[in-house]
């Protein structure tokens, strides 16, 4: 079910210069209602399906987003702005969880065992959790709905998916292609709106929803946990992050540098695993930062479609305003910007590569999720002041530790409070590793075996 463009509508922006892609429905919370109503009535034959049938669905949803994936890409830069290579790249990104999915679709084991007492025998089973919201945000339109649908169906659950009011045009074109390798009607139904509050407070009300999965802000996280709780709903919850990139005295700087470009500029920063904040060694913070200075001065900024285009536009005014106040707020309290540091002319919602260092503790920007092509540098004297300074925040999704000393990085790695580490890489996600966080930064995981789990019950049977 995909709700048509029909009574109230709301436009869909292209962030590179505000123009109006197309108008979509906004769904009122009747509408999340009879999508709920169609999850509930397809549940019983798409959880009854065998495993395998469901498995070879999903294995023919990823052929078919492979073959479009140019597609796909096309609709993330329009309504998202990162450049057409980077979509591309999301866009396979996307396609690899409904493969990783379809393989784990006949790996839902259970245990089999003699009770302690030796008085009977004990099965363990797993059954589908049931219908299931999903929420998903702009930064990854097409990843984040295939990180979730893609194991709901595995486990045989439905679904309703709530995209991000930003990017609602590749959510539906995912369904489509859902519903064209033969995902039966009423399994996937997404619903689309700018008003998300009331349509989220319907569908959770409804008894019959069972999991919620969101990904988002740690503060609309809060909000919806309190509200599943009214009906005791399964969460999982992929919350804000807060990086610190630790760079050893010891690190490889050509090798440091390259990778936190990578975990700076992925997605232009707007990703909740972006590294948010770089501890340096003093050692070695001045060669690291002019190294980086550098490399960021080196983006080619530009319209998504552009001809060698690295960094797009963020996603909106606010976005930009945002960042604009992070660093503007820093340098007031004595950070000095080695490169960028202000918003570029002309139409969109773009911003410079900004590398600020004699970043002072206390600074917004080291607790707030910059969510922008924004690179705070801090240093640090010795190892327990790097440890300190990383577990300093309420966040823990991901760290990155750079050392020649595999086994100093993993020691450090351990004694970071994240649910995730990147030892010399600036790049942790794969569809095959279970991704998620710890403290503010989430409950569950997504991707690899974690992640079927998440949409499963297990079921014990006792019996002599």
């Amino acid at each position: 079910m995909v709700l048509a463009p029909e009574r109230s509508q709301f436009p869909v922006l292209d962030p590179a210069d505000g123009s109006v892609i197309e108008t979509v429905h906004a769904a009122t919370p009747e509408d999340g209602l009879a999508a709920v109503d169609a999850a509930a009535a397809a549940a019983a034959g798409w959880a009854a399906r065998a495993p395998r049938e469901r498995a070879e669905i999903l294995r023919r949803a990823f052929d078919h987003m492979t073959e479009r994936l140019d597609d796909v890409a096309h609709l993330i830069v329009r309504e998202m702005g990162k450049p057409f290579a980077e979509a591309r790249g999301e866009a396979a990104y996307a396609a690899e969880f409904l493969r990783w999915f379809s393989e784990e679709a006949v790996r839902l084991n259970g245990d089999f065992g003699t009770a302690p007492a030796g008085t009977n025998r004990m099965l363990v089973q797993h059954a589908p959790i049931g219908v299931s919201l999903l929420i998903t945000p702009w930064n990854f339109p097409a990843a984040m709905a295939t990180r979730k649908i893609g194991p709901a169906l595995a486990a045989g659950c439905t679904v309703v998916l709530k995209p991000a009011e930003e990017t609602p045009l590749t959510a539906i074109l995912v369904a489509e292609i859902l519903r064209e390798a033969g995902v039966p009607e009423g399994v996937v139904n997404v619903v689309t709106t700018d008003e998300p509050g009331p349509l989220t407070q319907a569908i959770l009300a409804d008894p019959r929803v069972r999991k919620l999965s969101f990904t988002g802000s740690t503060a609309v996280g809060r909000h919806l946990l309190a509200v599943a709780s009214e009906n005791v709903i399964s969460t999982s919850m992929e919350l804000g992050g807060n990086a610190p990139f630790l760079v050893l005295e010891d690190a490889d700087l050509e090798v440091a540098v390259a990778q936190a470009m990578a975990a700076k500029m992925r997605n232009g920063g707007e990703a909740c695993t972006a590294a948010n904040r770089f501890l340096v060694h003093e050692s070695v913070a001045e060669p690291f930062t002019e190294r980086l200075t550098a490399a960021m001065q080196a983006v080619k900024v530009g319209q998504g479609f552009e001809p060698g285009a690295e960094l797009g536009p963020l996603i909106n005014a606010a976005a930009r305003e945002k960042v604009e106040r992070l660093v503007a707020e820093a340098v007031d309290r004595g950070a000095r910007v080695r490169c960028g540091g202000e918003r570029l002319p002309g139409p969109g919602y773009f911003y410079p590569p900004t590398v600020l260092d004699r970043v002072q503790p206390g600074s917004e920007l080291l607790r707030e999720e910059i969510f922008g092509p924004v690179a705070p540098v801090m240093t640090f004297a010795d190892e327990a002041e790097a440890i300190r300074l990383a577990n300093d925040t309420e966040y823990g999704l991901v760290a990155f530790v750079c050392s020649r000393d595999l086994r100093r990085a993993m020691a450090v790695g351990e004694a970071i409070e994240t649910g995730m580490v990147g030892l010399n890489r600036g790049v942790v996600s794969d569809p095959a590793a279970p991704f998620g966080g710890a403290k503010q930064s989430g409950l569950g995981r997504e991707g690899g075996h974690h992640g079927l789990l998440e949409f499963l019950e297990p079921k014990y049977f006792a019996f002599d």
